[in-house]
């Protein structure tokens, strides 16, 4: 396994994200296919194709405001156009060749990707990489109108999963968590 890979549970129409969210956000969301208010799309919001790294940063869907974890379905486009459009949250001397081509390019960039260390069952970080993009309010509005397919809420599968895990069947746990792979073709020119 690379490093850096983008690793998700994808078909050939839709890779899944993942966000955790409070009932009333989850709740709307559902019944209206996409996200409604009190969502707001015109702060950052991140998404994340990593069920794991999701399960740390939500608890397990237990951390206040994040009780509910959402799977959510977009386009291939959607997400190429994100990565397309993407800078680095913070400044890399591999990808830019200064600090202020960086602060350029992050100032006209409507996303943002950040790399942080997946994570195990038991929420330990693991030596490879998990990516997070951050959606600006120009692409939330996007996520919002024109990438969203479906969503769907996973969160009984999280307890379900970690209820496995904590009792030590971590075969079953194992098999219950979404099947996630390489996912970039190389039709998506992107490179951070």
């Amino acid at each position: 396994m690379k490093e850096r890979e983008i690793r998700a549970q994808f078909d050939n129409e839709t890779v899944t994200v993942y966000q955790a969210y409070g009932h009333v956000i989850a709740d709307r969301a559902l019944t209206a296919g996409t996200f409604v208010a009190p969502f707001k799309p015109e702060r950052m919001t991140w998404i994340k194709p990593s069920f794991l790294w999701m399960m740390y940063r939500s608890g397990w869907a237990t951390k206040p405001q994040q009780e509910r974890v959402l799977a959510i379905d977009i386009t291939h486009e959607g997400l190429r156009w994100a990565l397309e459009n993407s800078c680095l949250s913070h400044y890399s001397h591999r990808v830019h060749e200064s600090r202020e081509s960086w602060r350029a390019q992050l100032s006209a960039s409507p996303v943002r990707v950040q790399w942080d260390p997946e994570r195990d069952l038991w929420l330990r970080p693991q030596p490879h990489r998990a990516i997070q993009i951050g959606l600006s309010p120009e692409a939330s509005r996007h996520y919002v109108d024109e990438w969203i397919v479906r969503i769907r809420d996973v969160t009984p599968l999280a307890h379900e999963i970690h209820a496995l895990a904590q009792a030590g069947d971590i075969p079953s746990a194992n098999a219950k968590l979404p099947q996630e792979r390489p996912c970039l073709p190389d039709s998506y020119s992107w490179n951070l």
